[in-house]
Formats: structure tokens, sequence, C-alpha cells
């Protein structure tokens, strides 16, 4: 085979990558499960942690910092309030919880065809969050931008499997801080289409969202829905600060849903063993829902959990570790038992490049996510140096690994077609599938086909370039925004999004808090 001949097939396989990432952004809102959950204590072992949990919360406690309205309100429903310290009588928390926090809930999109819902044997894919730089192979690490924010807003659109926008993908820092919300905010609504989160630096940065909600879906609607799903982090060990309480009181105000997320580093700070550092999560997560119910009941909440470990020798966190699986199994558990939709997981790593350490380490927390029944995987595409850098490479290579979550939680096809026989009796002993009509009428979607992953023969790799994972990825990214078209959005609509926008600035001095 001449080299010319080679290039072209080579230049044909390429293009139908390409085909297969850029296919049409229609998808499944969200992954139907059909595979069971991954259980690594038995009900015994679970009801001495809940056990265990009540003991924090009664002997204990959690401090509810500068913040009296929360104190006021657990102290009328029973709690022992001591300055900033709050003790639960033993069952509290779950009674409130258990009484009227949904077990699953629907968050609407724009476009209804997107509306996911939270919780069940469902599973919700969310890109990575929270980072303030972003990284790619033409340009290195560096502070990310409101370019970069939209950037990954629209590789979200048109990844197939992420089924929510998300919330702060990246910190654009070249916006004064108390005005960049209104900027997020506004790109996922105009440039997606998808479910989307909130801010949560400031209660008033929360009421910007929900009145941008509003101007999009309506007042009405939005008091009688739920649009928003936004993250509230314990300020871990057992503390709730004045700024998360106060955006999770607005948005719970407004109906809207929170995901109550502790925030850990097993050994730093929780406890260095897997049993103690689930006692904690579940204490915390308690009783910040408990307070949410007791803001608004049946308002929505997700008990949330982010758990990695530090490393006993530097303090550095570290991630895709044995321990932090075996925490989210537990946890994991311990929602269902409780009855609300459960958050963590994604795609964790501490590298600082989309290398084999970055692709091991969060193959593992991804994997450990979709066989313990995450129903909102935040971080699942982009994170990249313990979650300092969202990674444009990093991001397409996770969002490859989405697509397969979903064709494993899928399960077994055991239809008629699915078992095969057919098959089998048409080929008989000694021979090959390749030609049968069973093979033929399924080999267009018999197997997953990666966007990322290169099989060819050496010589085939060879004449292509000889690329990495990452370069191909950096290819698929920049080809995706080229072709990237906004989903169409109500002029009207766009036009008081930005009016509003524009007079919230100019009501604002900047500032950098």
């Amino acid at each position: 085979m001449s080299s010319r001949q080679g290039r072209g097939r080579g230049a044909g396989r390429e293009a139908r990558r390409e085909a297969r990432q850029r296919r049409p952004v229609s998808t499944a809102p969200f992954i139907e499960r059909h595979i069971p959950y991954y259980e690594v204590l038995d009900d015994q072992a679970l009801a001495l942690i809940e056990h265990n949990a009540d003991t924090v919360l009664e002997e204990i406690g959690i401090e509810f910092n500068d913040f009296p309205e929360a104190l006021n309100l657990l102290q009328k429903a029973g709690a022992s309030v001591a300055g900033e310290r709050v003790r639960f009588p033993r069952g509290m928390c779950r009674s409130i919880v258990q009484a009227s926090a949904p077990a699953e809930y629907t968050q609407h999109a724009r476009n209804p065809e997107r509306n996911v819902i939270i919780g069940g044997k469902r599973t919700v894919l969310v890109p990575a969050y929270g980072s303030p730089f972003v990284r790619d192979l033409d340009g290195g690490r560096r502070y990310a931008t409101l370019e970069d924010f939209r950037n990954f807003v629209k590789l979200t659109y048109m990844s197939p499997g992420l089924h929510h926008s998300g919330g702060t993908v990246c910190e654009p820092v070249d916006i004064p801080v108390n005005k960049r919300h209104l900027d997020m905010v506004y790109s996922h609504i105009r440039y997606s289409d998808k479910p989307f989160m909130g801010s949560v630096t400031r209660p008033s940065r929360a009421e910007d969202t929900v009145s941008m909600a509003k101007i999009l879906f309506g007042d009405d609607f939005v008091e009688n829905n739920t649009v928003l799903t936004s993250l509230i982090n314990a300020n871990s060990p057992m503390t709730y600060d004045a700024t998360m309480l106060g955006a999770a009181t607005v948005y719970a105000r407004h109906n809207q849903a929170t995901m109550i997320s502790p925030f850990l580093l097993a050994g730093a700070m929780s406890p260095v063993t897997v049993a103690g550092t689930a006692t904690q999560i579940l204490a915390e997560a308690l009783a910040g829902m408990a307070y949410i119910q007791l803001v608004k009941p049946g308002a929505p909440v997700i008990f949330g959990t982010f758990s990695a470990a530090v490393s006993m020798q530097s303090g550095a966190p570290t991630f895709g570790t044995p321990e932090p699986s075996l925490i989210l199994y537990v946890a994991a558990a311990l929602a269902r038992r409780l009855g609300v939709p459960f958050r963590s997981g994604g795609a964790l790593c501490a590298a600082k490049i989309a290398d084999a350490q970055a692709a091991y380490e969060s193959a593992n927390t991804l994997q450990t996510s979709a066989l313990a029944g995450v129903n909102f995987m935040l971080h699942t595409a982009g994170w990249l140096e313990g979650g300092l850098v969202m990674g444009y490479e990093k991001f397409i290579i996770d969002a490859d690994q989405a697509n397969m979550i979903a064709v494993l939680l899928r399960g077994v096809d055991m239809s008629e077609n699915g078992q095969g026989l057919d098959a089998l009796r048409e080929v008989g002993p000694g021979s090959h599938f390749f030609g049968a009509a069973h093979t033929r009428a399924n080999f267009e979607n018999a197997f997953y086909r990666s966007t990322i992953a290169d099989n060819n023969r050496f010589e085939q790799w060879e004449l292509e370039g000889s690329q990495d994972a990452a370069q191909r990825a950096n290819g698929i990214w920049k080809s995706m925004l080229a072709d990237y078209e906004a989903p169409a959005l109500d002029p009207a609509v766009d036009e008081a999004l930005l009016d509003y926008i524009a007079r919230r600035k100019s009501e604002l001095p900047d500032q950098d808090y």
C-alpha cells in the first residue's frame, strides 16, 4: 500500500472519528439505571454509622456561624442552641428530612426535552466546577476568562453524555468577583438549553440567579417548579458558614434545589478512617438538609459529598485511591436509606495534565460513582490538578468516558435480539460472525466506539501523526467550537436578561470579593 493510500485511509478514519464527536446534540436527558448498586456494607453496619452520626449531632453538634435565622428555626424545631453550636436530639434531623424532602424531583430546562429527573435509578452527568485556571495544549495553564467559560458551556451543550450545563465551570477572573455571576448565569441560558446551576457566593447573587430564571421561565413557574440545582458546601468539619446558609435559604424559599455537600479531605477535615469519615458526612448532611426543610418543607435537597484523602507524608490531596471509593459507596447507601437523591463523584485527579495519572485516577472515581448509584455526578468532565484547573483536552477525554457510563448503566440487553441465538444458529462451529445477518443488522450500534481512543495498527497511527489522546482531543474541541450553533432563544427574553444584567452591574461598584 502506498503512503498516499495510507494517508487517505487515515484521513477517512479521522473524519469518521470527528463525525462521531459531532453527532447531533439531541441525546437522552439523563441515564436510566438498569444494573444493581454495588454495596460494601450490610444493613447492620450502615445502621451503626447512622447511630454514630446521631451521636455526633447529639453530643458534639454542628455550628451555624453568623446566621441567626438558622439558629432560631432549629431551636424552635427542638434543637439545643448554645452560641452558634446546635445539638440535635437523636433522630430529629432524620425525621425532619424524611417527613418532607422529595425522593426525586424534576429540574426543568428551557428546552423541555432536556428536563432532568434527579433521584431514583437515574444518573445526571455534570461538568467540573469552580476552577480558577484553565489549560490546553496551545496556551498551557492560565487564569480562566469569560471566553473560556462560554467555551465550556458550548462544549457541554454539544456533548451527548453530559446532561446538565453545570455552574461555575471555571472562574472568569477577567470579570469583577461581584459581577461575574451575572455573566455566568447568562452564558448558561444563552449558549445552552440544558439545565444549569446558580450562584452561591453571596445571598444577593443567589437572588440575582432566581431573578434571571424568572425572566426566562416566568415568576409563577419558578415558584412552583425547580429550575435550579445549586451547590451548598459545609465548611467541614461540622460547620456551616453564613455565605452558604444565606444562598441555600434564598433557593429554598423559591422552591429551588440545593445540594448539601460536606467537603472533606480525610485526614485533615475528617477522621482517617472510612467509617469515621462517613459518620461525619452523614451528620453534616443531615443537619443541613433538615435546616432546608425547616425553611420550606418540600424544597428539593440532594445529599452530597465530596471526599478525598490527604497524603500523610505531605498533606496534599490525593484522588483515585481506594478509601475515597469506599466512602463514596457507603455514603450512596446512606442516601438511599434516607430516601433522598445523592451527589458525588466525577473525573477527579491530582494530575497536572491529561496524562496517564489523570486517566487512571479519573477512571477510578467515575466507575465508583457509576456503580455506587450517584444521581447527580458533579465534576464529570474537565477536572485537573485537584480542581484548580479546567482542562480543554481533559474535558473531551472525560466526555468520552461519560458516554461509556451510560452504556454501562443501561445493563445487559436480554431481548430476543440481545440473546443472539439467531447468530449462533447461523454461524455454527468453526466459522466467524463478521458476515452473519445478526452482525450486519447490529453493527452500527453493537459496541461503544470511543471518540478518543485509537485502536488502529501502529503503521496507521504513525501515518496519522503519532498523536496521543490529548493531541486528538485538542483537535476535537477546536472542531466542536468551530461547528457550534447556539440554541434558539426568544429575543425578548434575551433583551430582558441583558437589560437586567446592565442594571445590576450599574448598581454595583467593582469589587474583588
